[in-house]
């Protein structure tokens, strides 16, 4: 008899600042969200994207490569900001906007 594996459908996603790159894949449960990263190919499509282990999560929240996914999540690679808060709160109120 054949075995069966059970699989889930992820999202791999980027957003730049002047594109999105999305992939759904279909992974065998129990993968991670590093090994999501890796099958989406995204580190071979944008090499000039740093993927840290601290710039990953999953629907906003972040997490670390090794999380658990479940079908249907979405893995997100996030980028760094242009601007700290902080220091845009300070601009803003220096120049009155």
């Amino acid at each position: 008899m054949a075995e069966s594996h059970a699989t889930i459908a992820v999202e791999v996603v980027h957003v730049g600042p002047d594109k999105v790159w999305s992939r759904t894949l279909e992974l065998t449960a129990g993968s991670t969200v590093r090994q999501a990263v890796d099958a989406s190919g995204f580190t071979d499509a944008r090499p000039d994207v740093n993927v840290a282990d601290d710039m990953l999560g999953v629907f906003g929240h972040r997490t670390g490569p090794d999380q658990v996914l479940h079908d249907g999540d979405r893995v997100e690679i996030y980028r760094p900001l242009a601007l700290d808060p902080m220091e845009a709160r300070r601009q803003r109120a220096r120049t009155g906007h």
